[in-house]
């Protein structure tokens, strides 16, 4: 039978932040060069067991590559891998304690769901009878029960889906690797199926790293982020952290929509620093060991701006014109000019139908407090 563990996975434990617990994967000095050009560059990180972690980045920033060694089916130029506590660097793919997911699913076609989950098995010898309890604990546990006998191109993308991630996980390794799982499926699916697969990996405590690009993605599913571009982790934290506090330039304006004010350190106090912009002073909270005259650049999230016609009482008071406006549903988006030409992005929550909403061409009021800037020195 399927081992169903208690909800107790690294989400809710969250051992990274204190040093009692050993990480499961160690990742140290990490490097892949293809021809000299290097894919991965000098990559350490450390995972929990029973993380949702997640590597995030843009086409071609090394996420894949990484996952791929970790897998064991590319060689590491340099570096070590270790998944609990075994050195696994130079060790082959088909005796490492791991399983990878593809984007393409990979399913056989001529083979029905059922044959297609227990492939696995049956090639490692596993006595029929076994190999088909444990692979209809799998496709109950996947929501499949009644589909046995279908083949793929009989099911959904999402029944396809969930038929990879049963025959990923019904060898039970100890390490799923998955690459843009949810890539091929329509955006409602692919929310529907993000909760989905956080449940079963909650379910069976199996540790995941997921590789996508998908920001959403990433900050619905992972216990953690790492942010890659050109072969670096630029930052690795939980996912309210990498958004409400990135760590450099490239993060703030790579997770999300963000206004960067680039400025020069004025003045300082205890409750407020004031940084010189060209669209004038910005006060954001006191940042230790910047000095007078110092470049540093200020974040502000479209959601922690207020849009009024009126000045209101905000810390930092911008005004704007409205060049255009896009309605979302829940938040319009509004597109501003300042007087210099610069624009900004603002959201506006909708409470219901105004009777004279903020339209084209308007002058109006931007707003937000000290506390909504995050200051970036890199």
């Amino acid at each position: 039978m399927t081992q169903i563990l208690p909800n107790n996975t690294a989400g809710e434990r969250k051992p990274w932040r204190g040093a009692s617990e050993a990480p499961f994967v160690r990742i140290r000095d990490l490097s892949k060069r293809f021809a000299e050009i290097p894919a991965v560059d000098d990559v350490s990180l450390d995972i929990w067991k029973g993380e949702i972690f997640c590597l995030l980045g843009g086409s071609g920033c090394g996420k894949s590559t990484l996952l791929r060694m970790l897998a064991g089916f590319e060689a590491p130029t340099s570096g070590r891998i270790e998944i609990d506590g075994q050195d696994l660097s130079n060790v082959p793919p088909e005796v490492r304690p791991t399983n990878m997911m593809f984007q393409s699913y990979a399913l056989f076609p001529h083979m029905t769901v059922e044959a297609n989950v227990a492939y696995g098995l049956r090639r490692e010898g596993m006595r029929r009878a076994e190999a088909m309890d444990r692979t209809a604990d799998m496709l109950r546990l996947v929501q499949l029960s009644g589909l046995e006998k279908r083949r793929p191109h009989q099911l959904s993308g999402g029944q396809r889906q969930r038929v990879a991630l049963a025959r990923s996980l019904v060898k039970r390794p100890k390490l799923l690797l998955l690459d843009e799982p949810l890539g091929a499926l329509d955006r409602k699916l692919r929310e529907e199926t993000q909760f989905e697969l956080m449940n079963i990996q909650d379910r069976m405590g199996i540790t995941f790293i997921v590789v996508t690009h998908d920001q959403e993605e990433a900050m619905t599913l992972a216990t953690r982020i790492g942010v890659m571009d050109a072969g670096r982790i630029r930052q690795i934290d939980e996912p309210r952290v990498v958004y409400e506090r990135p760590a450099n330039r490239f993060v703030a304006d790579f997770i999300g929509t963000v206004n960067i004010f680039e400025g020069t350190v004025d003045a300082a106090a205890p409750d407020a620093m004031r940084v010189r912009t060209p669209e004038g002073p910005v006060l954001v909270r006191p940042l230790k060991g910047l000095r007078h005259n110092q470049s540093v650049a200020v974040a502000v999230r479209p959601e922690k701006m207020s849009l009024t016609r009126e000045p209101t009482g905000a810390d930092n008071q911008l005004q704007a014109t409205v060049v255009d406006y896009a309605y979302m549903g829940d938040v319009t988006i509004y597109k501003l000019a300042l007087p210099g030409g610069r624009t900004l992005k603002v959201s506006k929550a909708n409470h219901g139908l105004e009777a004279r909403p903020i339209s084209w061409d308007e002058p109006v009021h931007v707003g937000f407090s000290t506390a909504a800037g995050v200051v970036l020195t890199a």
